[in-house]
């Protein structure tokens, strides 16, 4: 404010400066022409006080000189006191010239004089008009002095307007900070308030709102993540802990011994892949998944899946079969691989028949396709198969930490595809959208 109001005055200052100065020019040339006229009159003199009153003593002068310089007629008291140098005769012979003076012949102040050519009494002459700056100087430093004494006052006034008015608009978001500084992780549903002003902070206020709602759905579902984390490693724990009390208080065989160990270490690979499935959930909620992205054929990548459960399908009198179709797809083998495994097992513990992978390409992505002849998904249950430890109460209940689809589908999103499940006349079918290869 101080820059602007120092930039206000000194802008007036010059700009009055600049008008007063047209001002006497165009006073000097108005004299210069009545004087013109009156001196072409051979009975006039200047130092006769001629008839027009354009030469106020102590106020104006006027002089009339010849070519060479020297002083032809002159108004009291200047006399023959020549007002221009030879150079400024030199140019006022042929133009008209202003010049300032510090001092002159009977006026105590400084003056502007106007130098012009004329034809005085039938000869070249040069007439010379000037009047005092005073009134100039005066109405100058009167505004120089007003925006001294303004100035400052002005800029009292608007520090304090603008203090003011600040405090005024800035109290929504003192009281917004203070209801921040109220919000914790044991308030939850707390919110800012939010002034109805239609404006930057009302928006600010819907924005920061929108943001604690989303950090306090963050929140639960962490809560949740943990609690529900500590509830399925405590079960394989406790029954780990179990087998392995009976075993050293009551085996009397080796056999039953061995029996024990061979179910304690079934728990374990329950805790391993437990342990594994919560960091691989870790690792993508932090957008840190890695990806070694490269285009696959389907033909590998659902045979290879169907090889590695051969074993557990033949023990549980079913069959896992991998279509032949020849599709290629974007994607890392590794992940995919644990996508569809985690499907087919889904489909072994949950399902019935045999179980069937397949590829289709549609509108450039491939769709991985993992079906059984089981009793499908149970009523209500498909809107959040794929939640985590989210597991079905009926038909599909059984093992599993309800991982397995979250797992699925965050893999899938990783390579910028979707999860889908759906129910089938023949059972349950569930499918990864993947890019196929160019897209």
């Amino acid at each position: 404010m101080a820059v602007v109001l120092v930039a206000t005055g000194w802008f007036l200052y010059v700009r009055l400066d600049s008008h007063l100065r047209t001002a006497l020019d165009n006073n000097l040339r108005l004299r210069a022409h009545d004087l013109a006229t009156v001196v072409r009159d051979a009975r006039t003199s200047l130092a006769a006080n001629p008839r027009t009153r354009v030469v106020e003593p102590g106020e104006s002068y006027a002089q009339l000189l010849d070519l060479r310089g020297r002083v032809v007629d002159a108004t009291p008291p200047l006399g023959a006191t020549d007002l221009l140098s030879p150079t400024e005769v030199r140019a006022a012979r042929g133009r008209t010239i202003f010049q300032n003076r510090q001092t002159v012949p009977g006026l105590d102040e400084p003056s502007r004089l106007l130098a012009t050519p004329i034809v005085a009494k039938g000869k070249p002459r040069i007439l010379i008009v000037g009047a005092t700056r005073q009134d100039r100087v005066e109405t100058l430093t009167s505004l120089r002095y007003e925006l001294l004494i303004a100035g400052p006052i002005a800029l009292v006034l608007a520090t304090l307007a603008g203090y003011i008015l600040a405090g005024l608009s800035l109290a929504p978001v003192e009281s917004m900070r203070r209801r921040a500084a109220a919000i914790s992780a044991d308030t939850p549903g707390e919110r800012l308030p939010v002034p109805d002003t239609g404006d930057e902070v009302e928006r600010l206020g819907e924005t920061l709102n929108e943001m604690l709602a989303r950090l306090e759905t963050a929140l639960v579902r962490e809560r949740g993540f943990v609690a529900d984390a500590g509830h399925e490693l405590r079960t394989p724990l406790a029954l780990l802990r179990t087998e392995l009390e009976l075993a050293l208080r009551y085996s009397d065989s080796p056999d039953e011994l061995r029996d024990a160990v061979r179910r304690s270490v079934g728990e374990v690979d329950r805790l391993a892949q437990l342990a594994e499935d919560l960091l691989l959930i870790a690792r993508s909620d932090r957008g840190t998944l890695p990806l070694r992205v490269e285009p696959l054929y389907t033909r590998d990548l659902l045979s290879s899946t169907a090889r590695r459960f051969e074993w557990r399908a033949q023990e549980a009198g079913r069959a896992v079969h991998a279509q032949e179709t020849d599709v290629t797809v974007r994607g890392d083998r590794v992940r995919l691989e644990q996508a569809l495994g985690n499907l087919v097992d889904n489909a072994l513990r949950h399902g019935e028949g045999p179980i069937l992978l397949t590829a289709a390409q549609d509108n450039g992505v491939v769709e991985l396709h993992v079906t059984d002849e089981g009793g499908g998904f149970p009523p209500g249950f498909l809107d959040r198969a794929f939640e985590r430890f989210t597991r079905a109460d009926q038909a599909r209940s059984g093992g599993g930490s309800g991982l397995g689809l979250s797992i699925v589908r965050m893999i899938a999103e990783a390579h910028g595809g979707s999860a889908h499940a759906a129910n089938t006349p023949r059972g349950a079918d569930v499918w990864v959208v993947v890019p196929a290869v160019g897209e």
